[in-house]
């Protein structure tokens, strides 16, 4: 009886070890194939395994009962499936297909390589701002969107005009190449003008990339490029409409529809309007707080449907502006007259883009683009009339040999520029031909080596070779090391480049026959990303850089305080720092964005080193969402900080600070998306109310005397202090450093119909 008794205990504990042993497997995979370090888990335990190469997981131990497994890998949507598990299933399978999500961390680039490319697989690292990122902060352009970019600074070059320039990690406008698909549509006059009319509406994403590109993009590419990519009319809304306008009257729309001209044609159009005319002078020293605008741009990309997916598409672009400011008295009547100052600018400008792929079997792509500015201004009784035109066309075969990806391809630039100054006798006609080499070579699974070279041939400065070495290695798919080094070469044009050497009293002077700067440059960049098992994320983005410059040609501002003087330096100028960006997303909607960058920029003239002016040793910048999806509401806080930097004085007795103080340009906004096709915006810009004149006697100087009549020189040619001029100034707009535009409101309502 006692055996009988024993027999069912023996059984009992059979079944129940075989439960405890029982166990959960499959694949993973995707459309495109297995995926490997997927994360799985059992919900409500410490079960949990990541899939290998094959995509194969395996959980073990598991007792008989209901269970909820969860996958999640960055770049596609988690997955949850129920599962039971009985005294029948020792081993059970269940396989998962992940959907990509393309709103995550994974993003395909073509600015690296100029080959389209996994953001996480390309070797040269690309940081991506899609369309999303610059709603938080709302703005009517490109160049003031970039301001909550990490290592970029969107810098104001004069107080009237307000025109300005790119900086990328400390280094100026002119160092940093902007394209636009691809094509290098922004430079020379446009940087200054052209820049601030690509309207938002227009873009899809923004690529940047800190560090060189010379030898894919040409020797302008020495501090970095940034591309920004227009919207794909196969995946653009067919009506979206949005419009915004602050407390200080400024007004902006963006329209944008597409239509299918035919079965295989798609047509996207956009049209961009700003108008600002309303005059603010609250610093009352009689000139506008800010530039009074009215823009126009339309704007339409055509892509025709081709076999075997082949690339056909056309874009163009029409702007057309009108800016002025200065003397609140001013009007158009008195326009390049010396009754009142004033500065205004004309801007008329088109622009064509073009891609098409060869009917071959190999990759073969044909890339055109054509722009034609033309410009009209007055900086008070200075005429500055210029035209400028340039045709660039290039064709690229991209090839793979093994484990050899060959780009090989050859590029033609002609640049018409003639103006209105003697430093232009005759127009400038410059056929720049180049070709290029590009190898991406796997080594090994882990580790990615990337040669390119670059050839150039310019009739003034004849041979430019420009060559690139990048490496990659994956330490494992959490953690990416990048080196990248590259040379640079930079041509000078003055008046296209330095508006102070077009506005304000100094007189301009050219030493000696500018020779061309160039640069050697080392980029080292470390990707950390990490996943919580609540599915919260963190990742981490830390840069370093060191560029060399020989020539390096300055603007100086301090030998003589009547003059701008430029030329080479005796000696070499150095570009160092480090940059880091903190991402965390967290399962309960919040989304922090954290960056900071340090940087020391200097040059070496005559064996003396002197740091460069209007340029931060530090900056900071962050962008802090939370959403809370049972009312459909998003609020958003951004903001920047700067650390002091040094100021251009008219001379020894200038009152104002030499140094800028520690300044941060902060907003917020709540966005509500509850009604369908419809969302509505609203916040307050610069909510701590910064403005440049806070603690200085006034920001222009001798804005009562602007063309210099009742100053007085002594018999060197020097201004002398009077009674009228205690400071001994001449009029200067240049001391700028920070928006002149203090706290405001905004309110925006955006339509779509997808």
């Amino acid at each position: 009886m006692k055996l009988y008794g024993i027999i069912p205990l023996l059984l009992a504990f059979i079944v129940d070890l075989n439960a405890q042993n029982a166990e959960v497997s499959g694949v993973i995979s995707s459309s495109t194939g297995k995926i490997a370090l997927a994360e799985v888990s059992i919900l409500g335990s410490n079960h949990s395994a990541n899939s290998d190469s094959t995509g194969f997981y395996q959980i073990k131990n598991l007792n008989k009962g209901q269970y909820k497994l969860k996958v999640s890998m960055v770049g596609y949507f988690t997955q949850i499936k129920t599962i039971t598990i009985n005294e029948s299933h020792s081993i059970l399978e269940i396989n998962f297909e992940l959907k990509e999500n393309i709103n995550d961390l994974i993003e395909v680039v073509v600015t690296g390589t100029m080959k389209v490319a996994n953001r996480l697989e390309s070797p040269v690292p690309v940081e991506v701002y899609n369309n999303t990122f610059f709603r938080k902060n709302p703005s009517a352009c490109i160049f003031d969107a970039l301001q909550n970019i990490n290592g970029i600074r969107p810098q104001l070059n004069c107080n009237i005009c307000n025109t300005g320039d790119i900086h990328i990690n400390g280094l100026e406008g002119p160092y940093t190449m902007v394209l636009i698909d691809g094509m290098p549509i922004v430079s020379s006059l446009s940087t200054v003008y052209g820049f601030s009319g690509i309207p938002n509406s227009l873009v899809e994403r923004i690529e940047i990339v800190k560090g060189p590109a010379s030898s894919l993009y040409g020797s302008e590419a020495v501090g970095g490029l940034i591309n920004i990519i227009t919207k794909n009319p196969q995946r653009a809304p067919r009506l979206a409409v949005d419009f915004m306008s602050t407390s200080w009257l400024e007004n902006n729309l963006d329209l944008g529809f597409k239509f299918n001209a035919s079965k295989k044609v798609s047509v996207l159009t956009g049209l961009n309007f700003y108008h600002y005319n309303h005059i603010m002078d609250k610093n009352a020293d009689n000139f506008t707080d800010i530039t009074l605008q009215k823009r126009i741009s339309v704007f339409q990309k055509w892509n025709i449907q081709r076999k075997n997916n082949r690339i056909f598409s056309l874009a163009g672009r029409y702007f057309n502006e009108d800016r002025w400011g200065g003397d609140i008295r001013w009007t158009k009547e008195v326009r390049g007259g010396d009754s009142l100052y004033g500065e205004s600018i004309y801007t008329k400008r088109w622009e064509f883009i073009g891609q098409y792929a060869l009917p071959l079997k190999e990759k073969v792509l044909l890339s055109f683009s054509y722009n034609d500015h033309n410009q009209d201004s007055r900086y008070g009784t200075t005429i500055y009339n210029a035209v400028q035109r340039i045709a660039f066309s290039q064709l690229t075969w991209d090839k793979k040999i093994k484990k050899h990806d060959l780009l090989l391809g050859s590029a033609l630039r002609y640049t018409f520029y003639d103006d209105n100054t003697t430093a232009t006798t005759q127009a400038d006609k410059i056929v720049l031909p180049g070709i290029f080499i590009q190898d991406e070579i796997s080594l090994k699974e882990k580790h990615k080596v990337l040669l390119g070279f670059r050839y150039d041939y310019n009739k003034i400065h004849k041979h430019i070779y420009t060559p690139r070495l990048a490496y990659k290695w994956i330490v494992n798919p959490l953690n990416i090391l990048r080196i990248n080094a590259g040379t640079g070469f930079r041509v000078v044009n003055i008046f296209t480049e330095d508006h102070a050497s077009l506005t304000g009293a100094r007189t301009v002077e050219v030493k000696n026959e500018l020779k061309p700067e160039k640069t050697y440059n080392i980029n080292i960049n470390y990707l950390k990303k990490h996943y919580f098992k609540n599915t919260s994320f963190l990742g981490v983005d830390f840069s370093t850089w060191y560029t060399y410059f020989n020539n390096r040609i300055i603007a100086n501002y301090d030998i003589d305080p009547n003059k701008i003087i430029y030329d080479n330096i005796n000696g070499f100028a150095e570009s160092k720092g480090i940059s880091a960006n903190l991402d965390y997303t967290f399962l309960n909607g919040l989304k922090i964005l954290v960056g900071a960058t340090y940087m020391d920029v200097t040059s070496t003239n005559n064996g003396i080193k002197t740091y460069q002016i209007l340029t931060e040793k530090l900056t900071g910048s962050w962008s802090v969402s939370y959403k809370i999806e049972k009312i459909d509401l998003a609020l958003h806080y951004t903001g920047n900080v700067y650390s002091p930097m040094r100021l251009p004085l008219v001379g020894p007795l200038d009152p104002r600070d030499e140094q800028s103080p520690w300044w941060s340009l902060q907003n917020i906004q709540l966005h509500y998306t509850g009604i369908k096709r419809f969302e509505i915006y609203g916040g307050i810009k610069n909510i701590l109310n910064f403005l440049p004149s806070n603690g200085n006697p006034f920001i222009i100087a001798r804005t009562n005397d602007p063309f210099d009549k009742r100053v007085q020189y002594d018999t060197n040619g020097q201004v002398m202090a009077t009674q009228t001029n205690p400071y001994a100034l001449t009029f200067d707009p240049s001391y700028v450093y920070a928006p002149n535009q203090g706290i405001r409101a905004y309110f925006g309502l955006r339509f779509n119909i997808k």
